[in-house]
């Protein structure tokens, strides 16, 4: 699968790939994407990959609604 599209989230603190793993299973099961392999505890944002613009629809919707 082809990841060409990217959104980057506002999100800071640590464990920010497993944070945003358990909420995209809870809120948008399914939905295909790729994280970075790492990312460090001081930065404040984190950019996934994510194979449609209408998959960056659905996580803006919900983002919304459930903050991670």
């Amino acid at each position: 699968m082809t990841f060409k599209y990217s959104l980057t989230l506002p999100i800071s603190g640590g464990n920010k790939l497993s944070r945003f793993e358990a909420w995209a299973e809870a809120h948008l099961p399914g939905l295909p994407y790729r994280l970075p392999p790492q990312t460090p505890i001081k930065t404040e944002t984190m950019t996934i990959r994510l194979a449609s613009l209408d998959d960056r629809r659905r996580i803006l919707q919900q983002l919304a609604r459930a903050q991670i």
